[in-house]
């Protein structure tokens, strides 16, 4: 499959993000409850992907939830518990990056969950997730899908680019020796928790640009939101001085002016 031009690409996606923007104001104003789960592959682009579904949104309606490893304390509650405290209120978004699904891949294959946990995981998430549904609650959950060849590139890339080394943990790097451990640990969520009420959809991600649009329109397909009137705004004039006096500029620390030194 051939790499989606930029210029189509740019075009298409700034569309997408304005339809996003309406589809917030709808979530707000309906009162709406919307999760976006977003699972796959280490730098398969699922953060390329919520920073292009965020980039436009209200960061109080839209938040995106990524959560470090449990505390003692979580890790001795209900496993879902830490989980469900991020879930939205009303007209709200959130975008979880990674979610529940760390017990079915991270802690699956690296051991930081028992045989019973896990097993007792897969029987609840259906559930839960069920549960969620049933509330009211908009549920879409996304796999990013990407092969071993352009992971390990990925990988590289990000090894040559003092940039983005802070995106490869030992955890990730550890996953291109475990690559066959997760795929079989993908297969096995997907046969328990790919279900009626919260399927999964799986986005294609050889391509980022490819995946990000892909992924974007079916959230706005998928979604049933609909176009909120926009609100008339008026600017109001403003009132007369009443000889309020600026105090002298030099009586503040301002910031230098270092965008002067690339004029010269």
């Amino acid at each position: 499959m051939s790499r989606l031009p930029r210029k189509p690409y740019e075009k298409e996606l700034l569309r997408l993000q304005s339809e996003l923007v309406q589809m917030q104001e709808w979530v707000r104003t309906s009162g709406a409850r919307l999760v976006v789960v977003f699972e796959g592959r280490d730098a398969a682009g699922k953060g390329g992907a919520i920073k292009r579904v965020s980039e436009f949104l209200n960061p109080r309606i839209c938040r995106i939830v990524a959560l470090p490893a449990p505390s003692e304390r979580e890790r001795s509650q209900w496993y879902f518990q830490r989980y469900a405290e991020h879930l939205p209120g009303a007209g709200e978004i959130v975008l979880l990056d990674r979610s529940w699904y760390n017990r079915a891949g991270v802690e699956r294959v690296m051991g930081f969950c028992t045989p019973d946990e896990y097993a007792r995981f897969l029987r609840q998430c259906p559930v839960f997730e069920e549960l969620l549904v049933e509330d009211g609650i908009l549920l879409r959950k996304y796999w990013f899908s990407v092969s071993d060849a352009e992971q390990e590139r990925r990988f590289r890339g990000r090894m040559s680019d003092p940039m983005r080394q802070w995106k490869l943990s030992p955890m990730d790097l550890e996953s291109i020796t475990r690559w066959e451990d997760y795929s079989r640990a993908k297969d096995e969520m997907f046969v328990h928790t790919d279900t009626a009420v919260a399927p999964w959809f799986v986005v294609e991600a050889e391509d980022k640009r490819r995946a990000r649009i892909n992924m974007i329109a079916h959230l706005l397909a998928t979604v049933p939101w609909q176009p909120v009137p926009s609100r008339d705004l008026e600017l109001p004039q403003r009132p007369p001085q009443r000889g309020y006096q600026r105090p002298p500029r030099d009586r503040f620390n301002e910031v230098p002016d270092h965008a002067a030194t690339l004029m010269s």
